[in-house]
């Protein structure tokens, strides 16, 4: 078993503002609390509102900081995927393998799933990350289980939605075959910059994206005075590739 000074280690870097950013759970008071006993794994600090009244007693806290620690906790169940593995503190898993793995397996058990062969053949991944991830899994099986049933998100949410004026809140309909995106690459990217994608061309269109030999929804567009973007267009106004 780890002793106490690694497990606080694990502890600080877990709610650090890197990988969980859990506000208000600093290195001083992670120490504080695994000493006095309410936090001694990863596990423990999303059960801490068990805890609430005790914690409003302590000196130098109070009820506000309380409630600002518990809701800044509740809101770290939401970080992506790639954010909860680089936190487990895996070893030789740093934030760029963390997303890697998270945007290649999407989900947590996919990744837990995945022989150390497939691991092996992807980009980036070596034998010695390979089979680190593997030992891991196979000593921490409850503790993921743990931080599942808690309502961590073991899902690989993507990339952070951009706010694009462009984009933001507009209707788009894709028409033809692009070249440099596939069809539903261009479907993400308008998604993750605010939009929404429909099917057919009507009034309530914003923007009609057009590739090689479009269809009759590129004539109704015409018809009806919408904006009308080709390829080049659309990747440079989503800040695609």
């Amino acid at each position: 078993d780890l002793c106490p000074a690694r497990k606080m280690e694990g502890l600080i870097h877990f709610a650090s503002r890197n990988t969980m950013n859990i506000d208000g759970l600093g290195e001083r008071i992670i120490e504080d609390f695994y000493n006095m006993g309410f936090i001694k794994s990863i596990s423990d600090i999303y059960l801490l509102s068990n805890h609430k009244e005790d914690l409003i007693e302590l000196e130098g806290f109070g009820e506000k900081s309380v409630n600002n620690l518990l809701e800044s906790i509740e809101n770290s169940k939401n970080n992506s995927l790639e954010k909860v593995l680089f936190a487990l503190g895996i070893r030789h898993v740093g934030k760029k393998t963390a997303s890697i793995l998270a945007s290649y397996y999407k989900n947590m058990d996919s990744l837990m799933n995945a022989s150390l062969e497939d691991l092996m053949n992807i980009t980036d991944i070596g034998d010695k990350i390979a089979l680190s991830i593997k030992e891991y899994f196979n000593d921490n099986i409850e503790l993921i289980n743990n931080l599942k049933s808690l309502g961590i998100n073991m899902n690989y949410i993507g990339k952070e939605k951009k706010e694009n004026e462009l984009v933001k809140n507009k209707t788009f309909v894709l028409t033809g075959t692009l070249e440099k995106l596939t069809r539903n690459e261009a479907k993400d990217l308008i998604e993750q910059n605010g939009g929404n994608v429909t099917n057919s061309v009507s009034k309530k269109t914003d923007v009609v994206v057009v590739g090689l030999s479009p269809g009759s929804k590129y004539d109704k567009a015409q018809e009806l005075g919408i904006s009308i973007w080709d390829e080049s267009e659309f990747i440079k106004n989503v800040g695609g590739i």
